[in-house]
Parts: C-alpha cells; sequence; structure tokens
C-alpha cells in the first residue's frame, strides 16, 4: 500500500507509543518520516528498522525554540513537509493538595505551547506550497471533568480550540487541519502514575493499542481532494463515556 508514496512527514514523540506506530504506519504506506522525540538511541534504532528515508531527530520540544529547529531540520533532510503529526505529549495527575507545582510549566510546554509553535510554522510552510496536513493529537479527557485532571484536560481542551480555529483559517489554502482524540491506551504515557503506585488508567479497562491510533492518523493523512477528516474520536469498545 503506497497511498502516501513520496510525501515527506514529521512524527513527534516517535521512540514509543502511538508515534511509533504512527511512523511505521506512515512509512509502509510510502511516506519519508522524520521521527522526532528527546531519546535518540530509540530513534535510530527505529529509523534504521523502517528504513526507506527515515531519519531521526533527538529534540526537546519543550524548548522555546524546538519549533523552530524542528522546521529547519525537516527541510534540510527533506526539503519541503507534507505531514504534520504534533503527537509528543506528558500526563501528570494529581488532586489540589498533591499537584507537583514544578511539572506545570513542562507540562504546558509540550502538551500546548510546543504544539502551537510547530503548527504555526509548518502551517505557513505548507501555505506557501499550496498544500499540507496537519495532525494534532489531543485524548478524551479533553471532554471528562474528572478529579486530578484539570491541567492536563484543560491543557488539551486549549488543544481543541486552537486546532479547530487554525482548521478555519487555512481553509482554502490546501492545508488541511485535523485533531485526533484517543482513548484509553496503554502507552509509556502512563509510566509515572505507575512509578508513583497508581494504577494507570489503562489498567481499568481492556485497552486500545497505538497501532488503533495510528490508523486513524494515516486515514486523515490519506484525504484528497476536497475531503478533510477533521476530527476523530477514538474509544476503547469498553469505554462508556
Amino acid at each position: 500500500m503506497t497511498s502516501l508514496a513520496g510525501r515527506n512527514a514529521v512524527v513527534t514523540g516517535a521512540s514509543a507509543g502511538i508515534g511509533k506506530a504512527t511512523a511505521r504506519r506512515l512509512a509502509a504506506a510510502g511516506a519519508r518520516v522524520l521521527l522526532v522525540a528527546r531519546r535518540r538511541e530509540r530513534l535510530e534504532s527505529l529509523a534504521a528498522d523502517i528504513g526507506g528515508g527515515a531519519a531521526a531527530l533527538a529534540l526537546d520540544l519543550g524548548e522555546a525554540d524546538a519549533a523552530q529547529a524542528l522546521l529547519e531540520a525537516a527541510e534540510a533532510q527533506f526539503g519541503a513537509v507534507d505531514i504534520l503529526v504534533n503527537n509528543a505529549g506528558i500526563l501528570r495527575t494529581s488532586h489540589v493538595d498533591a499537584f507537583d507545582l514544578s511539572e506545570l510549566e513542562p507540562l504546558i510546554a509540550v502538551n500546548y505551547t510546543a504544539v502551537v509553535r510547530g503548527s504555526l510554522l509548518f502551517a505557513r510552510h505548507m501555505k506557501a506550497r499550496g498544500h499540507g496536513q496537519i495532525v494534532n493529537i489531543s485524548s478524551i479527557g479533553a471532554s471528562l471533568a474528572a478529579a486530578g485532571t484539570g491541567v492536563y484536560g484543560g491543557l488539551k481542551a486549549a488543544l481543541e480550540r486552537f486546532t479547530d480555529v487554525l482548521r478555519i483559517e487555512l481553509a482554502g489554502s490546501g492545508v488541511r487541519v485535523g485533531l485526533i482524540a484517543p482513548g484509553t491506551t496503554t502507552t509509556e504515557i502512563f509510566a509515572n502514575m505507575k512509578s508513583r503506585g497508581q494504577p494507570g488508567w489503562d489498567e481499568f479497562i481492556p485497552p486500545m493499542v497505538p497501532d488503533d491510533i495510528a490508523r486513524a492518523i494515516q486515514f486523515m493523512c490519506e484525504q484528497t481532494g476536497n475531503a478533510n477528516a477533521a476530527r476523530i474520536h477514538i474509544y476503547a469498545t469498553s469505554e462508556g463515556f
């Protein structure tokens, strides 16, 4: 299957979980992929495994200049970028009395600021070329008001509003913008909870696996003509929200 043949894709958070599965799927569909995360060894191993022009970029997306560095690296690697998947994210959950305020800025930087900066810079790049696809990964947590999730869910809700407005602003430009909100998916995002003795959300129900979400991302990137898959929510079959 080569539905994305000739496309150049950037996937953040590609060292594990949804990002890793997405990189594999996009590459299998014919795209060249730039794998972005902090863990260089994992990225280089994945790039070697994928082959086909896959490249690795170790980058801390929480840094203020990371988005610009990412765009410049992608242009140097590919010349032009057709697909951006903003997947990198971190999860911290605590009630009001226990929330570690030192974790607030990193949460904002990675889950919101980095996505906004990247979306804006790559949107300009794509608009100048007359086509492109931006996929921002949210969470069903953006729509849930549950104790301990106020910061994470609030940031995802803000990201959803930003993504919807970006789509509207780019209407007619040839640049598609879409949002994918996964339900409970078993990934390393729950590692911090488990390290503190809390059960991960993926322990309560039979969760989805990363490739379930990667298939939806691929579907969004494959849209042609006048179609834009603007918003996809994916729930585990046992979730009843």
